[in-house]
């Protein structure tokens, strides 16, 4: 039977469940794992929770096939060397989420009502009462920042509180906002007007370090900063540099690495715990649970619903996933941050009808920074349900001659004349992104940096932007300037040697009185 091998601290029953189904359970949290590895060679399975599977631990398993993570994040997992591997990896989703969320408002009191410093006062012997005046929660605002599993999850916690809650996540749709009571704002409204600020967001590279001296500076005297993300979108100097002026409170459960020793946060956290959110007997149970009944359902069923890395299947091009992550991009970069979408209408033709599933997940990444593209096609069509976004795949006139080509569509809840039709396709193996809108014949190859800008035809708009470029020693490598004749509008479409930064885009937009500007790069 299947060996399956536990190298770290999980409820019993995952171990029991699979061994009562008879296969062959290794459960030891002490040994280290390179040697539990060399030990049991012949194993197909490890189910683990925050360990390191790197490419040396997994070259030390020739039979393996699966690595299921009993919780939601897999980034101490090699997917990409796994997949390189044949080997599948498999998450938990939302098993934790509730202990990070009650994390959350445990943390919240704890600070307003003085918990560990009164604790530590009492003990010694002193009764300083007086020096522990507190406050309430109830009644107070909190904004959070990513309103997924977690987000969601603490917005029901805390209902009993009569907060008033703002919200910022791009992907989630107004009325879903709406059912949750939550009124969707800006990232600085947020800061500037919440008690409480509570960080649910990934770390990538368009939000590290985003939480930095502007955003806190511009909280009011006594608000709580509670970060139970990533350690690493925060600016920890911005941060140790304000916090004394503004006396805000910060409250810290991630760090750049889950081990002992000294913490560099640990002169500016008025409360900082080992990274526990999810350390509950609760979570640990349902991960455990799921994680052995989605072993049983791999290896007895086949069932790979939550597989994070599957590979691309026979007969389709993996540019073509790819294409569909850029195109959902570029439309989302069109309606602009601000606009969430509320409904995806997509258009598959030629072969690319059969490969819906696999475009998906690499679309929905496209338009939601906190969603990966290897995850799955089941991963992607919950979380778009879970924000409130409806996915419609049209069914295509196969007539017209597009090849393989795709389009897609997306619509705003809040402006409903708001919307974007963004078509591609792959030409000489590169990325072309062939129209936007009424904007045919664009054959803009997607690789680099673009600035798109939208105007009313006039001339000398397109002078006037690459003037203000020249300005900044910033070279047009190419250009494209589509019209839409019915509309009497533009686009003009530079690439550039650099990222154009928002400052300066700003600055073109109010120039050439644009409709719309954005810039994007691949």
């Amino acid at each position: 039977m299947h060996k399956v091998l536990i190298p770290t601290k999980l409820d019993k029953f995952a171990a029991n469940m699979l061994s009562e189904r008879g296969y062959t359970v290794i459960a030891d949290a002490v040994t280290p794992l390179a040697d539990l590895c060399k030990a049991n060679p012949d194993t197909e399975s490890l189910i683990v929770r925050s360990e390191a599977i790197t490419p040396e631990i997994i070259d030390l398993l020739p039979n393996l096939k699966l690595v299921v993570r009993a919780g939601a994040g897999f980034n101490t997992i090699d997917t990409k060397y796994a997949r390189k591997r044949n080997v599948d990896v498999m998450n938990t989703p939302g098993a934790n989420s509730n202990g990070v969320a009650e994390e959350v408002v445990a943390m919240m009191l704890a600070v307003y009502r003085h918990v560990l410093a009164g604790d530590a006062s009492t003990r010694a012997g002193n009764w300083e009462k007086s020096k522990f005046l507190g406050h309430e929660i109830t009644g107070k605002t909190i904004g959070i920042l990513g309103l997924g599993h977690i987000g969601q999850l603490l917005v029901k916690r805390l209902a009993g509180f009569e907060m008033k809650v703002l919200g910022f996540d791009p992907m989630l749709a107004p009325d879903k906002a709406k059912e949750l009571n939550i009124e969707l704002v800006s990232i600085e409204k947020i800061f500037a007007e919440a008690d409480f600020v509570s960080l649910h967001i990934p770390e990538n590279n368009e939000t590290r370090g985003m939480i930095n001296r502007r955003l806190l500076e511009s909280m009011k005297p006594g608000a709580v900063l509670i970060n139970c993300a990533r350690a690493g979108i925060l600016n920890e100097d911005d941060l140790r540099s304000v916090k004394a002026e503004k006396k805000i409170f910060y409250a810290n459960d991630v760090y750049p690495k889950d081990a002992a020793g000294p913490k560099s946060i640990a002169d500016v956290a008025d409360i900082m715990l080992p990274h526990i959110g999810a350390n509950t007997f609760e979570a640990n149970f349902v991960a455990a649970s799921r994680a052995a009944e989605q072993t049983i359902t791999y290896f007895e069923q086949g069932i790979t619903k939550f597989v994070v890395n599957k590979s691309v299947p026979d007969g389709l091009d993996e540019k073509y996933q790819k294409l569909a992550y850029v195109l959902a991009s570029v439309a989302r970069g069109y309606l602009g941050r601000k606009n969430n979408p509320v409904r995806i209408e997509t258009s598959f033709y030629g072969d690319l009808a059969a490969y819906e599933k696999w475009l998906i997940a690499p679309l929905t990444a496209g338009i939601a920074d906190e969603f990966t593209p290897d995850q799955g096609f089941n991963d992607a069509e919950k979380f778009l349900s879970s924000s409130g976004v409806e996915l419609i795949n049209r069914v295509v006139d196969n007539q017209k001659n597009y090849g393989e080509s795709m389009t897609i569509d997306l619509a705003t809840g809040s402006n409903p004349t708001l919307r974007v039709s963004v078509r591609g396709t792959i030409a000489e193996g590169r990325l072309m992104i062939s129209r936007i809108n009424n904007y045919e014949h664009l054959y803009l190859d997607a690789k680099g940096h673009h600035l798109f800008i939208e105007y009313g035809d006039k001339p000398g708009v397109i002078g006037k932007i690459a003037g203000l470029l020249g300005e900044k020693n910033i070279n047009i490598v190419d250009m494209r300037a589509p019209q839409d004749l019915k509309h009497s509008t533009a686009l003009c479409v530079m690439t550039t040697n650099v990222a154009v930064p928002e400052i300066l885009l700003e600055k073109i937009r109010e120039s050439v009185q644009a409709i719309n500007g954005f810039v994007f790069s691949y």
